[in-house]
């Protein structure tokens, strides 16, 4: 299940994109968003976000 950034929560930081090491997430529109089919699980992207808005899906 791959790891999702909540809308609502995310503060478009960036700190998550460099972090992510299959180039999974991007710059959405206000927020970051995460390819679910990129995504591998590690977790990495929820461990450096500063305002917990990554959770498993």
């Amino acid at each position: 299940m791959a790891y999702k950034i909540s809308e609502d929560t995310c503060i478009a930081c960036g700190a998550c994109i460099p972090e992510c090491p299959v180039g999974a997430i991007s710059e959405g529109d206000g927020f970051s968003v995460i390819d679910p089919s990129m995504c591998t699980e590690c977790g990495t992207c929820a461990g450096v976000c500063p305002v917990e808005a990554i959770h498993p899906e």
